[in-house]
């Protein structure tokens, strides 16, 4: 693990003070299970719906026509979702960020997972990346299962269940462990062939 940390980008993960709950589950949800461009296109387009605005705002997005959200490249799924999560956010369902910051990670889970469309994987990105929360394991994360799995040589990758038995020996700084994980699958950079 050392020598992992050793050539990795440092890990630079901050608390977000600017964080809208709304708005940064209203992107993750319409980056589900897209590639990185083709969810910005859309996540554009979305927010191209809104000229003017900052922010998103929860009534606005349920006064949109799902057509104009479809149309923008959500899919009905996502689109129910996003709705889902405007009436929540009006509803105090979805905690403001004032209000999280004095919750606990399983506090924020459990309310944020009865939004449609947000799984326990789409809260743990919110608080390690957002809340900047430094003991978040997403122990059903591929990209942590496989990082782990070739810092320490195994050949397959450990279940979910494996991972959070494991997760223990880096509490309470998994966030971190998560991080450099991810930093394990990073390609080497190739040095400049003119240095």
């Amino acid at each position: 693990m050392a020598e992992l940390i050793a050539r990795s980008r440092r890990y630079n993960i901050a608390p977000s003070l600017a964080i809208r709950p709304f708005d940064a589950l209203a992107e993750s949800i319409a980056y589900q299970q897209l590639s990185g461009k083709a969810a910005a296109t859309i996540w554009g387009r979305v927010r191209a719906l809104y000229p003017k605005k900052k922010y998103l705002d929860p009534k606005l997005v349920l006064a949109t026509p799902d057509r104009r959200l479809r149309a923008a490249g959500l899919s009905r799924s996502k689109v129910a979702a996003l709705k889902d999560l405007a009436a929540k956010t009006i509803d105090g369902t979805v905690p403001t960020a004032r209000a999280l910051a004095k919750m606990t990670d399983e506090e924020i889970i459990e309310r944020l997972v009865s939004v449609r469309g947000i799984g326990r994987w789409t809260v743990e990105m919110l608080l390690l990346f957002d809340l900047g929360r430094p003991d978040v394991w997403p122990a059903a994360d591929y990209g942590v299962q496989k990082g782990l799995a070739k810092t320490f040589g195994k050949r397959e990758l450990p279940t979910p269940k494996q991972m959070i038995k494991l997760g223990k020996k880096f509490q309470p700084y998994r966030s971190f462990a998560a991080w450099y994980f991810w930093r394990a699958l990073d390609k080497p950079e190739v040095a400049n062939r003119f240095d």
